[in-house]
């Protein structure tokens, strides 16, 4: 009898590590700020949020950051649980199961203060010339239409100067990223300005979680319901604040 309380017990034991180990979640990202990026306040916005709603719903998490293509290979190889941003593509769903939008990213243009410069289609910036940032791509219709005058730039706050200087009439990006790099340009910069008011386009972000991980679903459904009630009591948005956002 005594040694089967042992065997019991010790069986007992083993599933409290195993339910502990679980409960243990290896977070991935590559450098992307202000959403993730190890030198940014708690690794940045996005991997904020997503380490909070996980906190909250009982995991432990653990953050890594690494070039994109290392990122995605790991979750699909189960090396890395959760990828903490992720665009849907339907690729990616053979390796991961994602949560709904938790972000949205959405790219808009820049011009300058007091310009008359009105944006509801492509079509309506034929003509005006735009900074673009090499090798990014924005949207199809953007990308493809051969009629827009784009001047390419090294970054974005390269594209910016060129702005604010007046070199072009227009220049894009998502806007927290916008927001993120004016904050740290100065006064005459940051003040010349202003967004126009409709999107190019518009992504959400979501967290993809490894098929290689049993709990899955469950990790899925677990953040789902903690972002919900974090947008519900506040905490969302006291978090956007923190970081500046």
């Amino acid at each position: 009898m005594l040694r089967l309380l042992r065997a019991m017990g010790l069986l007992v034991l083993l599933l409290m590590a195993h339910a502990a180990a679980a409960q243990n979640l290896r977070l991935v990202a590559d450098a992307w700020p202000p959403f993730t990026d190890v030198n940014l306040l708690n690794n940045g916005l996005a991997t904020d949020l997503v380490s909070t709603a996980l906190s909250r719903a009982g995991y432990t998490t653990q953050y890594e950051q690494v070039p994109w293509a290392r990122a995605l290979n790991g979750v699909g190889e189960g090396r890395y649980d959760v990828l903490v941003n992720a665009w849907f593509n339907e690729d990616r769903t053979r390796v991961g199961q994602f949560s709904g939008e938790y972000l949205l990213n959405r790219i808009r243009f820049l011009k300058r203060k007091h310009s008359d410069i009105e944006y509801d289609s492509v079509q309506k910036l034929h003509g005006r010339t735009i900074a673009v940032v090499r090798g990014y791509a924005y949207s199809a219709a953007f990308d493809d239409d051969l009629q827009l005058r784009k001047v390419p730039a090294l970054d974005f706050d390269m594209a910016l100067r060129m702005l604010a200087a007046g070199r072009v009439e227009l220049t894009l990006e998502d806007e927290y990223v916008a927001r993120f790099n004016l904050s740290r340009e100065s006064p005459e910069i940051r003040d010349s300005v202003e967004f126009l008011p409709n999107s190019l386009s518009e992504n959400s972000l979501h967290i993809l979680v490894s098929l290689r991980n049993p709990n899955h679903q469950q990790i899925v459904a677990d953040f789902d319901r903690e972002i919900a009630a974090m947008k519900a009591d506040g905490s969302y948005a006291q978090l956007l604040k923190l970081h500046g956002l």
